[in-house]
């Protein structure tokens, strides 16, 4: 088992975050708009848009993208099958390193919620 905590991860890069948007409040409004009317539901749900970013977090081996769309899917109610099938074709489009990434995402989900 790995030492890694998502819940850790989140935690230490909320308070890095803190930190920056105190230094650079506008370019950290900015992401934060940005990310509020990425994620806003439309003609894709909350939770297709935060599946696609786990699978862009597991593909480029982001760890706090990992803790921070897994927490979200588990707050949503996405299921433990949605987030394995998406994990799937992460895999498939990143080959290894992404499923070393797609398994510490189950790991994530684990951690925050429940698994099957």
């Amino acid at each position: 088992m790995s030492s890694k905590s998502y819940k850790q991860i989140t935690h230490d890069l909320n308070q890095a975050i803190s930190s920056l948007r105190s230094a650079q409040p506008d370019t950290l409004s900015g992401f934060s708009a940005m990310s509020k009317a990425a994620l806003q539901p439309g003609v894709l749900s909350a939770i297709d848009k935060e599946l696609m970013a786990l699978a862009i977090g597991v593909a480029t081996h982001c760890d706090g993208c990992i803790g921070f769309h897994v927490k979200a899917l588990v707050r949503l109610g996405a299921s433990y099958e949605q987030l394995t099938e998406t994990l799937a074709v992460a895999v498939y489009m990143g080959g290894g390193p992404s499923l070393m990434y797609a398994a510490d995402a189950v790991r994530a989900w684990e951690e925050f919620g429940t698994a099957k």
